[in-house]
């Protein structure tokens, strides 16, 4: 078992050598690299499925023997100061690297197919593989300054990511975005390491726990100096885990590709923040002031997060804010001290969502495939509908999926959700209230989302939209700027030439054509405009391959049974609670107790408020959008959908008001742009004003006085040495009487 420990160093590195190599590669052979470029994503998804098998066996070792393994060496020795670097192996790494490597092979092997026929395949697997490797850097750190090095890398791979179509101005801002926002959260981290240096002398998380207990226990710190410390190291948790108010990046991250949204929401980024406070708990936790701030914050977005998804057009966004909610939840078990139960939904929703973002990008191939479909109505749920006898494997993965986020047994994030909701009660009952009532606001959401997407009728939309829109030859987002055509012989992709001046983009009449069986069997995962402007057919939306269903369907197992992975049960005697097991050394060392283990009259007594709640949420989604959307016959009412939605269907002023603050995002973008950017700007062009106008308008007064001076006295000179001596015993002359008669007086 030591020797396992000793080469855990390998766990960061391991997918380092594909960027590396692909890399090298376009410079130095890039013609040979291109061609074999599938090789490449062979080799990104073995070297993390070395990983994965590596960080299993580490954890059956920790669940067999609960033990922490932590090796350190010297890397700057000046004096007494001394920076170690190492790797720390506990249960809070164990968890998170199973999850990173689990969702991230299941994103690699989904990415091979949806990312196949875009040209920067290479340059996308080359981020993917470097953004794995600073996540697992930034779970196996021993120290802060580690972790800080490690997470300025995440926030740079996931800049790179974001904006991976660069060429898209959205995706160039959003990008830009999430950087800026996340910089103000990583600022106020590295003065709260340095502050905590200051106060202990260390950056290892053991000394680190050790030294600020004795000196909290013996009143030897500045209380206030040390509260502010401990809050500027939760503002990166607030920034990377999107809580409010940091939270405005998360939506317009989306405009990555899919397979990135996965990974980003559900075990990578996102989840930095929680794993962030999880592993500086032990610091937080003496500070009750520091807890209610937490749990306040985890409060707010859980409300905050389920209330902006309620409106949300975008599939994608309105996940996004479900993700933004979810980890509110576990930041409020944070703030309650329920180490446990927060880790525990981390666990479930990271399979729960990777699903459900997964499932949204094979709903977005699909609709790619309908002639006129941009990218932005792609994603649009409006313009969808009808699609479960289209994608049925896609429709119930995604169902599934959003039942286990509804909390509906016996589905993962039932088990963990339930569990947060039951404690709450205890910390606060406001904070109940408002958890609890949130849960039915996710079952609604969801729902929601599930019905707009594959209920209905889809005919009601695309034939009569190809008939009334025109199109556009071009769609960057997945092919770049030049675009692609069909060769009739075999379906392949070929480059498309440039348009001339005077084409048009619109492509289709008003007539409605006639649907070509034979472009249900093309083998691509995309149907271009070409194809169907040469058969003058259009196809309907068809399953994925089995590449983008394969990882689908092994998150579903995840979504069904991970949950069973933290039942407080016994069975026989036979303690079922693998996972507090697992927690055991975390939790000895926060002095709580692993053993939650319930009756099940109890867990069921508190099971059913729960269930019902969310089955209320479901019940009212079904009754507000079931009937409404199913019964769409032409493009004329579903256009009038798009643009007021339940403004013309409801005329009560409260759900107006409800609606225009979800879909609006509850002002905040508004407020920031306004105020804080606005703000700024105006300081800045006031701060010019000053600097050209005042300081520079004196210096160029004196420079212009100066020059009118010399111009006026030159004149009066004549060039002769007497008339200067003359002049200047005159005046000579006249300065001493003047100070001969002051000094008589």
């Amino acid at each position: 078992m030591e020797q396992t420990y000793q080469y855990a160093w390998i766990i960061p590195f391991l997918p380092l050598p594909v960027p590396i190599l692909i890399g090298v590669g376009l410079l130095l052979f890039p013609a040979a690299t291109k061609s074999l470029r599938r090789m490449w994503a062979f080799q990104s998804v073995l070297l993390l499925s070395i990983v994965m098998i590596f960080s299993i066996n580490l954890s059956i070792q920790q669940i067999n023997s609960s033990s922490i393994y932590q090796y350190v060496w010297s890397w700057i020795i000046n004096n007494d100061f001394s920076l170690e670097f190492g790797y720390l192996i506990d249960p809070l790494t164990s968890i998170m690297s199973i999850l990173i490597t689990t969702v991230g092979i299941m994103v690699l092997i989904y990415s091979d197919n949806y990312m196949f026929h875009d040209r920067g395949y290479l340059r996308f697997f080359s981020y993917m593989s470097f953004f794995s490797t600073s996540m697992l850097g930034l779970v196996t750190s021993s120290n802060l300054i580690q972790i800080y090095i490690f997470w300025e890398l995440v926030g740079m791979c996931s800049y790179l990511l974001i904006g991976f179509w660069f060429t898209r101005p959205v995706a160039a801002n959003a990008c830009q975005k999430a950087f800026v926002t996340n910089r103000v959260g990583d600022f106020g981290l590295l003065l709260g390491i340095l502050g905590f240096f200051w106060i202990t002398g260390s950056f290892e998380f053991r000394n680190l726990f050790q030294i600020f207990h004795n000196l909290i226990f013996n009143n030897e710190v500045n209380f206030l100096f040390v509260t502010l410390c401990t809050v500027l190291l939760f503002s990166g948790a607030i920034a990377k885990s999107a809580q409010f108010p940091l939270h405005v990046w998360l939506p317009d991250a989306m405009e990555g590709p899919t397979p990135i949204s996965a990974l980003i929401h559900a075990a990578t980024m996102v989840a930095a923040g929680i794993f962030l406070v999880a592993r500086l708990l032990p610091l937080f936790i003496v500070i009750p002031h520091i807890m209610n701030l937490i749990s306040l914050i985890g409060i707010i977005t859980v409300f905050l997060g389920a209330t902006l998804a309620l409106a949300q057009k975008d599939i994608k966004k309105g996940l996004a804010y479900s993700t933004m909610s979810q980890l509110g939840y576990m930041m409020l078990a944070l703030g309650m001290g329920s180490y446990r139960s927060a880790l525990f939904h981390l666990i479930t929703h990271a399979y729960s969502k990777a699903l459900l973002f997964l499932g949204s990008g094979s709903v977005i191939h699909s609709m790619q495939t309908i002639v006129g479909y941009s990218p932005n109505k792609s994603q649009n749920m409006v313009f969808m509908g009808g699609l479960k006898k289209h994608v049925p494997i896609t429709k119930t993965a995604f169902l599934l999926g959003t039942l286990s986020l509804c909390g509906i047994p016996p589905l993962a994030c039932f088990w963990s959700k339930d569990e947060i909701l039951n404690e709450s009660w205890l910390y606060s009952p406001i904070f109940a209230i408002i958890a609890w009532s949130t849960a039915g606001l996710t079952a609604f959401y969801m729902v929601r989302i599930y019905l707009l997407t594959f209920e209905g009728h889809l005919n009601a939309h695309f034939q009569n939209y190809v008939g009334k829109k025109n199109t556009s030859l071009y769609s960057i987002s997945l092919w770049g700027k030049q675009g692609f055509k069909v060769n009739k012989k075999n379906f392949r992709l070929l480059p498309l030439l440039t348009r001339k001046n005077n084409e048009s983009d619109s492509f289709f009449s008003k007539k409605i054509y006639q649907i070509d069986e034979n472009a249900r069997n093309i083998n691509q995962p995309f149907i271009t405009i070409s194809h169907f402007v040469n058969k003058k057919t259009f196809s309907y939306p068809y399953e994925s391959d089995n590449t983008i269903l394969f990882p689908i369907l092994i998150l579903v197992l995840f979504t069904l049974f991970v949950g069973f992975l933290g039942i407080p049960f016994k069975f026989k005697g036979v303690d079922l609670d693998i996972l507090s097991r697992w927690l055991t050394p975390s939790m000895n060392l926060l002095d709580q107790n692993s053993n939650n283990l319930t009756d099940w009259y109890e867990f069921a007594k508190d099971a059913v408020f729960s269930v019902s709640i969310a089955y209320l949420g479901i019940v009212i989604a079904f009754f507000l959008y079931k009937p409404l959307y199913s019964s769409f016959k032409n493009f004329d009412l579903i256009n009038s959908f798009v643009k007021t939605d339940l403004n013309r269907i409801f005329y009560d002023k409260i759900i107006t008001g409800v609606y225009d603050w979800s879909y609006n995002r509850g002002y905040i973008d508004t407020f920031y742009a306004t105020y804080l950017t606005g703000g700024m700007r105006r300081v800045s062009e006031l701060t010019h004003f000053f600097d050209r106008q005042v300081v520079d308008g004196i210096t160029n007064v004196v420079g212009l006085m100066s020059f009118f001076v010399g111009e006026g006295i030159k004149s009066f000179g004549g060039g002769r040495i007497s008339s200067y001596l003359f002049l200047y015993s005159y005046y000579v002359s006249i300065f001493l009487i003047i100070y001969f008669l002051l000094s008589r007086r």
